[in-house]
């Protein structure tokens, strides 16, 4: 059913989650996995022009972090991949350059609760994403917290 599963990450504990469920799925799929991180260049060019290329090398490093945390999730092959640009675009076409059965992503990244019910990245990419786009929500109030709190039994 799923060959091909594209885990997009931004570090977040929302996207924690989506990896571990991306993860699982792939496992009983034994489907290949792609992870991707996206430097948000509309960050980046919001940002004071003096401290641009800081914040880029900021961002490319939490990226490296971020996909470093997924290789390290897993005994599979993990291909992954730091692009720049807008994060919904670049979800988009990588998984159709990848040939992609499924993106797999949290519901809100880092900038968490100013966003609405579903961040504004995983809408776009749910709307435009021509495979199916698996959104996992975070259950932990606190988005860094290691457990998800909710009822026992249910994940």
């Amino acid at each position: 059913m799923f060959e091909t599963i594209v885990v997009a990450t931004d570090g977040s504990g929302s996207a924690r989650r989506a990896v571990d469920v991306a993860l699982d799925l792939a496992e009983r799929f034994d489907a290949a996995v792609h992870c991707l991180y996206v430097v948000d260049e509309g960050e980046v060019a919001s940002s004071p022009e003096r401290l641009r290329e800081e914040m880029r090398a900021a961002l490319v490093d939490r990226g490296r972090e971020a996909v470093a945390t997924v290789r390290a999730a897993t005994d599979r092959a993990v291909r992954t991949e730091i692009e720049t640009g807008r994060p919904a675009s670049i979800i988009e076409e990588y998984a159709r350059s990848v040939g992609a059965d499924m993106v797999a992503m949290g519901t809100r990244g880092r900038h968490g609760e100013n966003r609405f019910l579903v961040g504004s990245v995983a809408e776009r990419v749910v709307r435009t994403c021509p495979v199916p786009v698996l959104t996992v929500r975070q259950l932990a109030a606190d988005e860094d917290a290691e457990e998800p709190v909710g009822e026992p039994g249910r994940a």
